[in-house]
């Protein structure tokens, strides 16, 4: 079995729930013990009790450890497992270990154990269930190591610190990765790229760990020395989650365009395994497109072109159609009726962004002929509340993309127009520069206040100063800014 195939079995995603006892019905060498055998596979389900005792009755009857033992006592222990009889299972997966050395084939224990395991996890829904799952472990790996089997120790191992990361127990996973980068380095402490392709499965478990505990700056560290592993062939799917979790560490850079590249690479390495997350990152990817303020259609290439119209993306696809044509009311509408598109934290902690930009774009649009309009007028055409409203236009006021004074009490805006602006502050630089000279030629000359010709030497000195811009701004300047 190649490495490939062992992360398949140990994926998550999909139930591989195979029963491998059946592939050698025909290599049975006592009918007794095979009559026994299907009997008891008869009666589970309507007096498992009376099952399981007849399933551990098969192994006395060879005369050496085989098969059909082997396949009996993993039936009784998903049956004990099933009624609570903790005790009884893990004693009898004690015993089921002791086939795995000689009486059984490697890669039959192997599935087989993988597959004990995957039973075990997903019924381990209470404590005194939890802690049968840890024993089952705990014998595992002592009996891979045992056996010098390093290949099995790691894959059980990785297996474990799977368990953990879903289950959100970052200390004892913190703890295993430690254990298990020692495991895939020399003795120099580098890289053993003979183990590349479990390395990888390493860094793609520590990439989620810190994208979940949003420590990006560990995060960044090991993103970029997975994608330098080039001594292995990994799974597609270790590879998709490497490229989304990198996706999302730049999207909190807002490093939009690094982000689109990563979510289209993780979408496709998904797509090649057949995992169902390619579906959420596709709406990453869509979420990306339009934090870019981007006009290129995310459904466009030739590896999306078959999701737009899948009616599980149909609402990331109605939102950028709706951003890229600039149509406000077809975007919150999108936003109303489809409120599972918030229930991922992800989407849900980057679509504000998203939304500011339309209303932003919105408001301009809207006020674009007015002079005058209510916060109430503007909250009531793109439907959004005042205070949104107040706080987009605040923004837009000082950003410079709106010259406009907001009166709170009355709930108005005016606007000031451009030119009248500049003319005011024309008005005022000159006004300025009057009162300096009026005050410097007081100072400086002496002059009494009923020296008759102040008037003249005034004008004088204006005209000395700044004749050229007196005379242009006086024939310019309203009769109530005349001298």
């Amino acid at each position: 079995m190649s490495d490939d195939d062992d992360f398949m079995q140990d994926s998550g995603d999909e139930d591989y729930d195979f029963e491998y006892e059946d592939a050698d019905d025909d290599d049975s060498g006592d009918i007794g013990i095979e009559n026994k055998y299907y009997n008891a596979k008869q009666i589970k389900v309507d007096n498992p009790e009376e099952a399981i005792d007849e399933f551990l009755g098969i192994a006395p009857m060879e005369q050496d450890k085989g098969d059909w033992g082997f396949k009996g006592l993993k039936q009784a222990i998903k049956l004990e497992f099933k009624l609570g009889r903790y005790s009884d299972t893990v004693a009898h997966y004690r015993e089921l270990l002791t086939y795995v050395k000689s009486a059984v084939t490697r890669n039959y224990s192997e599935k087989s154990i993988n597959n004990m395991l995957d039973f075990i996890e997903k019924g381990s829904d209470n404590a005194e269930a939890y802690q049968c799952m840890e024993e089952f472990y705990s014998l595992t790996l002592e009996s891979f190591q045992n056996t010098n089997n390093e290949r099995l120790w790691l894959k059980t191992n990785i297996k474990l610190a799977r368990l953990w990361l879903e289950r959100k127990q970052y200390g004892q996973l913190n703890k295993k990765m430690r254990e298990l980068h020692r495991a895939c380095q020399r003795e120099d402490g580098s890289d053993d790229t003979s183990k590349g392709t479990y390395l990888l499965e390493l860094y793609a478990l520590e990439i989620q760990m810190y994208a979940e505990t949003k420590n990006n700056k560990r995060l960044k560290a090991l993103y970029q020395r997975a994608l330098l592993v080039r001594s292995a062939v990994p799974h597609p799917k270790v590879m998709g989650i490497i490229r989304e979790c990198g996706g999302k560490m730049h999207m909190s850079e807002e490093n939009w365009e690094e982000a689109q590249s990563d979510f289209f690479e993780s979408f496709r390495n998904y797509d090649e395994a057949g995992s169902m997350q390619r579906i959420q990152v596709l709406k990453y990817l869509v979420l990306t497109t339009m934090l870019m303020k981007s006009d290129i259609n995310p459904f466009d290439s030739q590896e999306t072109k078959p999701y737009k119209n899948d009616p599980r993306i149909s609402a990331m696809t109605d939102l950028v159609d709706a951003f890229q044509r600039d149509d406000i009311h077809a975007y919150e509408d999108v936003l109303r009726k489809h409120p599972d598109v918030l229930a991922d934290p992800f989407i849900a902690e980057n679509i504000d962004e998203v939304s500011r930009n339309m209303r932003t774009k919105a408001v301009l649009k809207l006020i674009a002929p007015y002079t005058r309009f209510s916060l109430q007028f503007i909250s009531k055409q793109i439907k959004v509340s005042v205070p949104e409203v107040l706080d987009i236009l605040s923004f837009l006021i000082l950003d410079k993309k709106l010259n406009a004074k907001i009166d709170q009490d009355n709930g108005t805006v005016v606007v000031e127009s451009a030119s009248d602006v500049e003319r005011l502050r024309a008005v005022g630089e000159w006004s300025s520069a009057l009162r300096t000279l009026w005050q410097t030629t007081l100072n400086g000359e002496g002059l009494r206040a009923n020296d008759t010709s102040h008037g003249s030497i005034f004008q004088s000195s204006l005209d000395e100063g700044r004749p050229s811009r007196a005379r242009k701004d006086r024939g310019k300047m309203p009769a109530k800014w005349m001298f």
